[in-house]
């Protein structure tokens, strides 16, 4: 069985309560911090005059050659760490350095308000009529 299709989360949303630990994700923000010896990596990204920070264990994208500075985009699972602290186990974590962030943030947003669209009208259609 394939694991779920992982959603676009802004790095402030990752701490949030609405991820799960085991949900697959994918996120985004500048690699600020990275340890080889922990297999452990930190991305930041700015909202709301805010930095935010999501923590990344690098485990199984490793060998792996950082560019501290650069922009990252992610796709793993959560894991809890702690209480209120999550890591992203990452599966995959490209560097995107030049990425336009407001034209990306701009898609997910797009992408979501779809999603919803297209889900409310699933609930709208009423059942056919039995022909018989």
């Amino acid at each position: 069985m394939l694991p779920a299709t992982a959603v676009f989360r802004f790095p402030w949303e990752i701490n949030s309560s609405v991820v799960k630990e085991g949900n697959s994700v994918r996120t985004f923000g500048r690699l600020t911090c990275y340890q080889p010896e922990e297999s452990r990596a930190v991305l930041s990204a700015q909202h709301a005059s805010v930095q935010h920070q999501v923590v990344v264990r690098t485990l199984f994208v490793e060998p792996f050659d950082p560019i501290i500075g650069a922009q990252y985009i992610v796709l793993g699972e959560i894991e809890e760490v702690k209480e209120d602290d999550v890591m992203i186990c990452a599966r995959v974590l490209n560097c995107v350095d030049g990425v336009n962030l407001a034209l990306l943030q701009k898609a997910i947003h797009e992408q979501r308000q779809f999603f919803m669209e297209r889900e409310s009208k699933k609930t709208e259609v009423p059942p056919c009529a039995d022909p018989t």
